[in-house]
């Protein structure tokens, strides 16, 4: 087990999805770095590109503020795999994230990250998922 690769996506999960922290999300990432969620429709709440730690804090915190994504990820529930590659610098994690919202059964997004590192920080992210609708609410 690469403890480098588990502690940036124990860092970055926390940061994100736990803390919505879009400073701590940020600092995590190369001044150049970028982060991708290529499955993001045209015209949602998060760009499906940010290049630079700069607009990485920016549009991770816009999404974060979004009211139709204040949404809590029940961790006890949520599972993920995480897979080291021939590259030292790249690991992958399949993630099953269990959402609660203000009311309802719990939703279930599944999603894949791929992490490029460079010095120990994220060079580039992307981040396959396909979001909940920003006119609907998680239940």
């Amino acid at each position: 087990m690469d403890t480098t690769h588990q502690k940036t996506f124990e860092r970055y999960l926390y940061a994100g999805a736990i803390m919505r922290d879009a400073d701590g999300v940020a600092a995590l990432f190369t001044e150049d770095g970028v982060f991708e969620a290529p499955l993001v429709p045209p015209g949602h709440p998060l760009p499906r590109r940010l290049e630079g730690r700069e607009a990485i804090r920016a549009g991770i915190g816009a999404y974060h503020r979004h009211p139709a994504f204040q949404v809590t990820v029940d961790a006890a529930r949520s599972a993920y795999v995480r897979h080291d590659t021939a590259d030292p610098d790249v690991f992958v994690v399949e993630i099953d994230t269990v959402l609660a919202g203000a009311g309802g059964p719990p939703v279930t997004m599944s999603l894949v990250q791929i992490y490029r590192l460079r010095d120990g920080l994220i060079a580039q992210l992307r981040d396959y998922f396909a979001p909940p609708d920003p006119a609907q609410r998680i239940p």
